[in-house]
């Protein structure tokens, strides 16, 4: 992702934010604790630095939604952290349900640690969420404090739901495509919403703005879904740093796979028999593309990626924000990895 003066100024403030957040004690017992957080994070242990900390794109969302509604981004630093802690309590909890032993080249921190304080520590990065949050009493106003505490507390109830519908899924003969959109609505739309609808929200933007920001999120986080779909299959993995065997390998119910599910023809055939070995993840995804999954999935991901640029432009972002607001959301709709 390209970051031009203003995004590099974020995510400087971003990162300061986030340590301010996690690591506030100083009680000597809790030292390790806090490191497990810090850890996963990208900030302790082996291989920690930029790669391992991940790219920022929500509370970069948060801000630049901000300043492009008019508002001080400043005052919605909170927020800003505040989403990154839930995201990240969400990726500790999916390495374990995933059984991933490794996140962003690094050992997860289950592996490390086991899955209880894996728990534990995502949990922990849970509940500071919400409390760094109300830090918004000072910096905003109770009142709107109260708002984006809602609006969070809502993402993270949706967001719950898709990873159950994600995971439950998995044994499910075939699906009807509208259930995987109600899943990823959840699973990874919900948070992406919450990012721009409370960077308007802080920014003192009317209703009508608030909600085109919010619309902008929602469309924004299925577009993106929809893509990682693609790349979970065709996508290059030293590019994505993912193998693109992992999605037909765990029987994930992706797009393209529904799509080809509900074909009726070889791919789904192979599929009813059982588990997709190794050795078969070429020769499907091959026939899944000439199957029709691969164009349906990017013409679907570009309805997505059309509805997003159109409700981005009914927000009307402003000013040097608002394009950086603009190439982030065309960054993200037409990336490679």
């Amino acid at each position: 992702m390209s970051k031009n003066n203003l995004t590099n100024q974020y995510l400087d403030a971003i990162e300061e934010e986030l340590r301010r957040a996690v690591l506030r004690s100083e009680e000597p017992h809790l030292g390790h604790f806090d490191y497990m957080m810090a850890y996963h994070l990208g900030w302790e242990g082996e291989g920690s630095g930029p790669e391992a900390r991940g790219k920022r794109i929500r509370p970069l969302l948060v801000l630049l939604s901000n300043a492009s509604a008019g508002g001080n981004w400043q005052a919605a630093l909170p927020a800003a952290a505040a989403v990154e802690l839930v995201h990240n309590f969400s990726l500790i909890h999916d390495d374990i349900e995933d059984d991933s032993p490794l996140r962003r080249g690094r050992v997860t921190v289950w592996k490390k640690w086991g899955v209880p304080q894996a728990i534990n520590t995502g949990d922990a990065m849970l509940t500071l969420a919400h409390l760094w949050l109300l830090r918004l009493e000072t910096t905003t106003s109770p009142t709107i404090a109260f708002q984006s505490t809602k609006i969070l507390q809502n993402a993270c109830l949706l967001l719950t739901q898709g990873q159950y519908l994600d995971i439950a899924y998995e044994s499910h003969a075939s699906l009807p495509m509208d259930a995987y959109w109600h899943m990823v609505a959840g699973k990874t739309a919900a948070l992406l919403t919450a990012c721009t609808e409370i960077g308007a929200l802080t920014a003192g933007a009317n209703e009508a703005r608030c909600q085109a920001f919010h619309q902008f999120g929602y469309s924004l986080g299925l577009a993106f879904q929809a893509q990682d779909d693609i790349l979970g299959i065709w996508g290059d993995a030293a590019l994505t740093g993912k193998s693109t065997a992992s999605d037909l390998l765990a029987g994930k119910k992706s797009l393209p796979i529904i799509y080809g599910l509900n074909q009726g023809g070889p791919f789904a055939r192979r599929w009813a028999e059982g588990p997709i070995q190794p050795a078969e993840v070429k020769g499907l995804a091959d026939q899944l593309e000439a199957e029709g999954a691969l164009l349906f999935t990017r013409q679907s991901a570009s309805e997505m990626t059309r509805q997003a640029l159109d409700s981005l432009a009914e927000a009307n972002p402003t000013g040097e924000a608002g394009q950086a607001l603009i190439d982030l959301a065309n960054q993200l709709l037409s990336r490679q990895g």
